[in-house]
């Protein structure tokens, strides 16, 4: 059986898809399954054993230069690619209008079904035209975390029993050969090993998401009084500014240079853990089973938060957690991920 999935962005929301990609597979072995994903994720599901096939799709650059020829060509070529093959089922899990536009532009075997949500989820972005342009539109519960909502699509599209073990798909990537990229992440810091190195997720697209700068300072010291190595991510100007800023107050911490994000994923591979707000690579580090707190400033932890590992939690206040909460619920956290193994 051939599957397209459509979900073009954003990082976030395409973790939150990867565990459909292991429930099909167990419930369909004969399953070969294709993703149309924009550039900037193509990476992470180049490298994801279940993904046979990833039909990059740079939507955004074609909107912002539609008029140019050599977008107009560049589109002609990705159309060109989507119909090389036919499908037997292709599934929007994206639910807005030019998901499903891609999806009614791929081809179908006789038999096949364009399948989308019929209905909007509680927090969720969802337009009307991925249920009219499906040929089966699934209704879903209206609160429900934005994980469960892909997989509980895909388990009614093939009617296999909904999943209740999770996983992303993600552990047999080999971080090994991240240092042969340019990023050793188990000597960058002195010679501890990854195993004690925790990353700061600070880095978000949207500035009311942001933690305090001095809440960040504090935690890095407490981070390195209790014996890990402290590393930062820094992507763009924005972000690099920000390491800066903190380097100033915190001179142990260690710069992660900019990578994509297939290379970043093999990066954070062997790390003990990692503390940031709510944003892809936070969701990453969870997909990633790091042992994980999330920073939220608005109560949206139950459907884009951890849910389903103890040693991986949300921490929700307003108008931002404090340090203390923070640090509270790392320690447990550690404390459990070590007893766990």
């Amino acid at each position: 059986m051939r599957i397209l999935i459509v979900k073009l962005s954003s990082l976030g929301d395409i973790i939150h898809t990867l565990p459909v990609l292991v429930d099909i597979k167990k419930n369909i072995p004969n399953a070969q399954i294709h993703w149309v994903v924009e550039p900037a994720f193509a990476g992470l599901l180049e490298m994801h054993p279940l993904v046979e096939e990833v039909i990059v799709c740079p939507l955004r650059m074609w909107v912002k230069h539609r008029f140019d020829a050599a977008s107009r060509s560049m589109a002609k070529s990705f159309l060109k690619r989507l119909r090389q093959n036919a499908y037997d089922v292709v599934l929007d899990l994206q639910g807005l209008t030019k998901s499903a536009v891609i999806a009614r532009c791929a081809v179908l075997n006789p038999m096949g079904q364009r399948v989308a949500m019929a209905n909007r989820t509680e927090g969720s972005s969802y337009e009307a035209m991925t249920r009219w342009l499906s040929t089966r539109a699934i209704e879903l519960p209206t609160k429900i975390d934005a994980v469960a909502r892909a997989r509980l699509l895909c388990a009614k599209a093939f009617k296999y029993e909904e999943p209740t073990h999770l996983d992303f798909g993600l552990s047999s990537i080999d971080g090994s050969s991240s240092s042969s990229m340019g990023v050793d992440v188990g000597e960058q810091g002195g010679g501890k090993g990854a195993n004690s190195q925790v990353l700061l997720i600070h880095g978000t697209s949207r500035a009311d998401k942001a933690w305090p700068m001095s809440h960040w300072v504090d935690l890095s010291n407490r981070l390195l009084a209790s014996g890990h190595e402290v590393c930062v991510t820094s992507a763009g100007e924005q972000e690099l500014a920000f390491v800066n800023a903190l380097k100033r107050s915190v001179k142990d911490v260690i710069l992660w240079p900019q990578q994509p994000i297939g290379i970043l994923c093999q990066s954070m591979q062997g790390l003990f853990g990692a503390i940031g707000v709510d944003s892809g690579v936070s969701h990453l580090a969870v997909a990633l089973n790091l042992a994980h707190v999330q920073i939220y400033n608005f109560p949206t932890q139950w459907r884009t938060g951890p849910l389903h590992r103890s040693y991986q939690v949300s921490v929700f206040d307003t108008p931002t957690p404090s340090v203390d909460a923070v640090w509270s619920e790392w320690t447990r956290v550690m404390q459990r991920k070590r007893s766990e193994g």
